[in-house]
């Protein structure tokens, strides 16, 4: 079959890229015209978003094999005031290992230039400095390789391709004992002594086990080059690894096991054994599960016994493609290792006794919603921690929320909130739980007397929640601590005096800190504000509004319909009163949708899906893709405003 270019728009002038300054160029300004003669890709994101994570790890190769003519400008649009901070950004771009250039675009200059709507947003410019592509999402890949295959081909052929380096100046190397070190645990104590600490040195790709000072370096596991091989401790590889679980005594010696890990970019599970740092890997494939891509393993290779009802499957643990999985803790009502998957918005079990792991809560749409498991929504499940009562507190970092998960009697899962208010509302605030306020926590701990300790990341805090003295009110919210660097992981020490400390995982400072508690663990109360997503506003008229959204299937590809209808799209708003008509789940790309002229304003909340698949007949297995996309666009409603809102979906 002969693959055909992805589809090209209209020759547009590429606008000018401004923004705050820029990084990864040796001080320099980068303009349009610096670019001349290259093909750019400009990738919209911002550091908070594991979608946009996964798009720069997609990137990687492609730079790398086009590095004379391509050149990739990631331009960082924020969600959160932490990530406005510059110092925040230089951190993130060391943190991810962002080998091109980087504008600062605070103030979404060059965000509403080029009329993104979503993190990530990929905009592709070819050598004359003309706008030939514009993609919403990740898994665009293979689509982009086509495209700049066919650009480095053309303009060469014209002769307006210009080979050579790019504008990129990497930074000067640091040097430490941990680099963005993430999560940590305490080791078996020996001998009366305090145990070693094992971190998830994230920055190094690799374990640091530490004296109980928390700073002398004991060993490490992991030669420290990003990868996925199993091994030694000399020749075992990670990517960006971030949870880390004990694993029960009584299993140890019946899984064959002392430490799992979640190794996060590499989107697997991997065991350790302390006596010999022998790693192996015992779920996942190393590939992501992009979401809703067709069957994750063949249906033969699964066999017929397999489980594909309610809101998973179960399959051999090594079997299953995974996608981001952020940390993993032990629950004893489960029976299982619980596994947050940051990249689509799930929660795991692991049973390596059984060999099976299964989605156990999460749709894979992306947002808070309570309810049965099979129902819930979630946003980048990031931290765990389990209670005494069994409950599996969770840090739902991209709707800035504290949630659980409680076995019900029926055995299902049931999902709750107690602090959170959605994707688009964040701060720090204290006070009565249904109110207050994080900013994209990454940890949880649960303390002695069963109140949760929250690593606050982006409010640079340690929150606690308490429930209610009656237990049937919200809880309270306080702060335990402040000024810290990006926390992201946090231990509980109760001494034999009954003294309480946490130890505070602060990633961006690359260290652990001891923070003692205070004896009655009331914290302090603070409110330093509200804040909302800002975005451009797009304007609509009031009355009658069609929503459209564009889907192309990406090159070689077609709709996906053998299962059933190939597209779905799902529209709620913020208010809910900002729509008459239109809101809910149905099949087709279009919507009318009915504005209410009294709500001058709100947030569209619209989520599509696309399922694409080969179209050569000849291909048995044919590569198949739901391309999803959540956006929230804010609107303003006007007299007059615009009766068409077009959204782009590009396979």
């Amino acid at each position: 079959m002969t693959q055909t270019s992805p589809a090209r728009l209209p020759r547009v002038r590429a606008s000018e890229l401004v923004g705050r300054g820029w990084l990864n160029t040796g001080g320099r300004d980068v303009t349009l015209a610096d670019l001349r003669g290259k093909v750019v890709v400009l990738d919209f994101w911002t550091f908070c978003c594991i979608n946009c994570l996964h798009v720069l790890d997609e990137l990687r190769e492609l730079e790398a094999q086009y590095r004379d003519v391509l050149v990739i400008v990631g331009v960082h649009s924020p969600k959160f005031v932490h990530e406005a901070d510059p110092v925040a950004l230089a951190a993130a771009v060391e943190r991810y290992e962002v080998h091109h250039p980087v504008l600062d675009d605070p103030e979404l200059t060059t965000w509403s230039a080029y009329t993104a709507r979503a993190w990530p947003t990929l905009v592709v410019i070819d050598p004359e400095g003309y706008v030939v592509a514009h993609m919403a999402g990740e898994g665009h890949r293979r689509n982009l390789e086509i495209l700049v295959a066919d650009l480095v081909a053309e303009h060469e052929a014209k002769g307006t391709l210009h080979r050579g380096d790019g504008p990129y100046v990497p930074p000067a190397p640091t040097s430490g004992t941990l680099r963005f070190p993430a999560k940590a645990i305490r080791l078996p104590a020996a001998d009366g002594q305090p145990g070693n600490f094992l971190v998830a040195d994230a920055g190094h790709h690799s374990l640091a086990e530490l004296a109980p000072d928390g700073e002398t370096l004991v060993r490490r596991i992991g030669s420290g080059e990003r990868g996925l091989a199993d091994g030694g401790p000399a020749d075992a590889r990670f990517s960006e690894p971030n949870g880390l679980c004990l694993v029960p005594d009584e299993l140890r010696g019946r899984i064959d096991a002392d430490v799992l890990v979640a190794d996060t970019v590499n989107h697997a599970i991997r065991a350790v054994r302390l006596d010999t740092g022998e790693v192996t890997t015992v779920a996942g494939t190393g590939e992501q599960y992009m979401v809703g891509g067709g069957e994750n393993v063949l249906p033969d290779v699964l066999g017929a016994g397999a489980d594909r009802s309610g809101v998973g499957y179960q399959g051999p643990p090594t079997w299953i493609r995974l996608s981001s999985p952020w940390d993993i803790v032990w629950s004893q009502d489960l029976a299982a290792f619980v596994i947050a998957m940051a990249g689509n918005h799930t929660i795991w079990a692991l049973d390596l006794e059984q060999n099976q792991i299964r989605r156990v809560a999460g749709t894979m749409n992306e947002g808070l919603q309570d309810g049965p498991g099979d129902e819930a929504w979630f946003a980048q499940t990031s931290g765990l921690a389990v209670g005494p009562d069994g409950r599996v507190w969770l840090a739902d970092s991209e709707v800035s929320a504290l949630r659980w998960l409680q076995v019900d009697r029926f055995g299902g899962v049931q999902v709750r909130t107690a602090v959170g208010q959605g994707l688009f509302d964040f701060g720090h605030r204290d006070g009565p739980a249904d109110a207050a306020l994080l900013q994209h926590p990454l940890g949880v701990a649960v303390l002695p007397d069963g109140s949760v300790a929250i690593a606050d990341t982006y409010n640079g805090a340690v929150r606690r929640w308490a429930p209610a003295p009656d237990r049937d009110g919200p809880g309270e919210v306080t702060t335990l601590a402040r000024d810290l660097a990006e926390p992201s992981g946090l231990l509980v020490d109760v001494h034999d005096d009954g003294r309480i400390d946490l130890v505070v995982v602060e990633s961006a400072a690359h260290r652990l800190t001891r923070v003692a508690l205070p004896a009655r663990l009331a914290g302090e109360v603070l409110d330093a504000g509200a804040h909302r997503t800002q975005r451009p506003v797009s304007e609509i008229g009031s009355g009658e509004v069609r929503l459209d959204v564009v889907f192309t299937p990406a090159a070689g590809q077609k709709y996906d319909d053998r299962y059933g209808p190939s597209t779905r799209l799902q529209v709620s708003a913020t208010p809910p009163d900002l729509l008459l008509d239109g809101a809910g789940d149905d099949v087709p790309l279009t919507r009318a949708l009915r504005v209410n002229p009294l709500v001058r304003e709100g947030v569209l909340h619209v989520t599509a899906q696309a399922a694409s698949c080969d179209a050569d007949p000849a291909i048995e297995y044919p590569a198949c893709h739901l391309n999803s996309q959540d956006w929230g666009v804010p609107v303003r409603v006007t007299d007059g405003g615009p009766s068409v809102l077009t959204l782009p979906l590009h396979g």
